[in-house]
């Protein structure tokens, strides 16, 4: 048995997606706040010869994350962490979107960091929203980077902020400066750390949205898309497995936005 480890934290669609690419004949462990989700989805991998474990990880809870890392490292050498936990502005309030896409993605960088085997590689996924923002100053660029993460939440204007929608921008524009920074400090264990903003993938999540309460901007931007569609999670995984793998070995610290050319759209679509 594969003494190789690899972590997925939520399994839903584009998590699992990946799995099927990264983790054959190794352990993999699929950590979800609901048990339940990743049982489910463990069963089908398992009937497809995967060997494959479960745990329930909140990631916005330190010591449930805690757990998770103890977990995984007495199964093995842990040689990938795939981080696809969140949640959507449709999904919850900007308190608890903070918690779970800006503080837990810190607090599992900052956890597994140490415990990675020499050549691995973590991922996170992002969000083409991040790219909405309008620009940053200076300060907040460099605190949401290198904050601590235990003071990430009382940043003051993270707490200033009181809109899902906002909330979700500025925490995965923080994902992607957070992996930018940490990609220096991996580097002296030789591992690897990066961050994929995906655009309108068909996931449950991406449903929420497009029949949320902003449903007519989701429909409206899906409909509009250069390439003429949304995507599908194996197309993201096709990214993720390039990154993680050897053939990605001089890939870190960096932020691939794969979204159909909706954020091209957004900025530059006004000249005609």
């Amino acid at each position: 048995m594969s003494k190789e480890v690899i972590v997925i934290s939520g399994s839903g669609a584009i998590g699992i997606a990946i799995a099927r690419r990264i983790a054959v004949g190794k352990q993999l462990i699929l950590a979800d706040i609901k048990i339940e989700n990743a049982q489910m989805q463990a069963q089908e991998l398992r009937n497809a010869g995967f060997n494959v474990h479960t745990i329930e990880c909140d990631v916005s809870n330190r010591e449930s994350v805690n757990k998770l890392v103890d977990f995984a490292s007495k199964l093995g050498n842990i040689t990938g962490l795939v981080n696809t936990a969140g949640l959507s502005p449709s999904q919850a309030s900007a308190k608890r979107l903070f918690e779970v896409d800006l503080y837990g993605t810190a607090l599992l960088l900052d956890s597994f960091a140490h415990v990675m085997a020499k050549g691995g590689s973590a991922l996170v996924i992002g969000s083409q929203s991040a790219y909405r923002l309008e620009p940053l100053t200076f300060e907040q660029t460099k605190a949401l980077a290198l904050t601590p993460t235990e003071d990430l939440l009382n940043l003051p204007f993270i707490q200033a902020v009181d809109d899902s929608l906002s909330a979700y921008q500025l925490s995965k524009r923080g994902n992607a400066l957070r992996v930018q920074a940490q990609a220096v400090k991996w580097g002296h264990h030789g591992t690897r750390v990066n961050c994929i903003s995906a655009g309108i993938i068909y996931t449950p999540l991406a449903n929420d949205e497009l029949n949320g309460e902003r449903k007519e901007f989701y429909r409206n931007m899906l409909s509009n898309l250069p390439v003429g569609r949304g995507g599908s999670p194996d197309e993201i995984a096709n990214l993720a497995e390039l990154i993680m793998s050897e053939k990605g070995a001089y890939i870190t610290g960096s932020d691939f936005l794969i979204d159909g050319g909706a954020t091209a759209k957004y900025w530059w679509d006004k000249q005609d």
